[in-house]
């Protein structure tokens, strides 16, 4: 610690606030817009040379510190960093993240981030071979979440779009009709679609392939109406899955889930690998209500769904699966129509006939078979990789603090 600098903010970066760039102005490109929440899209020409540090200045995301490895446009709803000094500007990225900013509040009602506020801040930094080895250190374990981040896109674009050429678009049976090989499909799976069509109550499906009601598949349950006493905030209890599960769009958010400790009946169970779908909306726009998520295996062996939330489950002889499901209700064109049932005033409902008036299309089991093995596999591995994200998100909120006041010595990188 002795050849650690103690010194002043203002002397250790300096900060500008960002310019002002509205959407008409905005040109197609490749230069990230960085603004007080990170990048906020995209322009064609940068104004800050990368690697580039930006702070929220204002807003709800005041105090908040986002890295960018490129060249960029520095939004007016962020001071960034104009001269790192000669420090590693990785670490000072790292460093200020690592700043409580709410103190150094310039606004009324407004937060707002001033630089000659925040400037006389007293802070102690190490030389720089050391600060190259604690954003080394930190950096690794950052690009390993980014890296998985990047693969679960991937992954579940993987079944997204497989879901919708099959049983949306019917992409392969309208290639055998033109005569054409489906792109991508063995031979084994290209024979399970016919190679014309049949009318149907809902337009045309492949021949063969029936049209039913919903409910002659599925069956929905409404979940606990549960108490605020029982909620605990220390973990302790049972898993309770509720509308903050549920990204808007679909998918588990793990951020939402709650823990309860209060009373509840069998029918409230749910396991992992059941798939839930959310009933309640704040506002009118449907962009969480009637969306889906399958159950993480972490939240098992059981758990409790709220009554924000059903509990949709195939019926045995159905040939649907919940990967099929999961993927049906968040597709946009089957998202439209269920979203339409719902109905309100302040709160948008959506009621169980939803879940069970539709008519839809019902492959071959063998096809959704072939599909399921496929989603489950990209499923799996999106959880394992969101698993261990998480564990090295801990590890790295652990270490950053001891390495930032030198309790602990970051070496080589190591």
């Amino acid at each position: 610690m002795s050849s650690w600098t103690d010194t002043t903010l203002g002397d250790f970066v300096a900060l500008q606030r960002g310019h002002d760039l509205t959407e008409t102005e905005r040109r197609q490109g490749n230069v990230p817009v960085m603004g007080s929440a990170g990048q906020n899209g995209l322009h064609d020409t940068a104004l800050a040379k990368g690697p580039g540090v930006v702070i929220g200045r204002s807003g709800a995301s005041f105090g908040k510190v986002h890295f960018t490895p490129i060249d960029y446009w520095p939004h007016n709803t962020a001071l960034y960093v104009t001269d790192f000094k000669g420090n590693d500007p990785r670490f000072a990225f790292y460093f200020l993240k690592a700043l409580d900013f709410e103190r150094y509040n310039s606004g009324s009602a407004q937060p707002s981030l001033n630089r000659n506020f925040i400037y006389p801040i007293p802070v102690r930094i190490p030389p720089l071979a050391e600060q190259k080895a604690i954003a080394s250190v930190i950096g690794t374990l950052d690009d390993k979440i980014e890296l998985n981040r990047r693969m679960n896109v991937t992954l579940e674009s993987i079944a997204r779009t497989l879901f919708q050429s099959w049983f949306i678009d019917f992409d392969p049976v309208r290639a055998k009709l033109d005569r054409l090989k489906p792109d991508g499909l063995d031979a084994e799976t290209a024979t399970l679609f016919p190679a014309s069509f049949q009318d149907s109550p809902i337009g045309p499906v492949p021949k063969g392939w029936k049209v039913e009601r919903f409910d002659a598949h599925i069956t929905a349950d409404r979940g606990l109406s549960y108490k605020g006493e029982g909620l605990r905030d220390d973990g302790t209890g049972i898993p309770m899955h509720n509308l903050n599960s549920v990204y808007e769009g679909g998918g588990y958010k793990h951020e939402g889930i709650k823990y309860y400790a209060g009373e509840y009946r069998e029918k409230h169970l749910v396991e992992p690998g059941d798939m839930i779908v959310t009933n309640t909306e704040q506002g009118f726009d449907h962009l969480l209500i009637g969306h889906a998520a399958i159950v993480p295996k972490c939240y098992g062996p059981k758990g409790i769904y709220s009554h924000h939330i059903y509990r949709v489950r195939y019926k045995p002889f159905s040939p649907f699966s919940p990967h099929y499901l999961v993927e049906l209700f968040n597709n946009r064109r089957w998202h439209y129509w269920i979203s339409g049932y719902s109905n309100g005033t302040t709160i948008n409902m959506l009621p169980m006939d939803a879940l069970e008036m539709p008519m839809l299309v019902v492959p071959p089991i063998e096809l959704v078979k072939k599909f399921t093995e496929i989603a489950e596999a990209a499923h799996l591995q999106v959880e394992d990789n969101k698993l261990q994200s998480r564990t090295l998100a801990t590890i790295r909120d652990t270490l950053l603090p001891k390495l930032l006041t030198g309790e602990l010595k970051a070496r080589n990188g190591t």
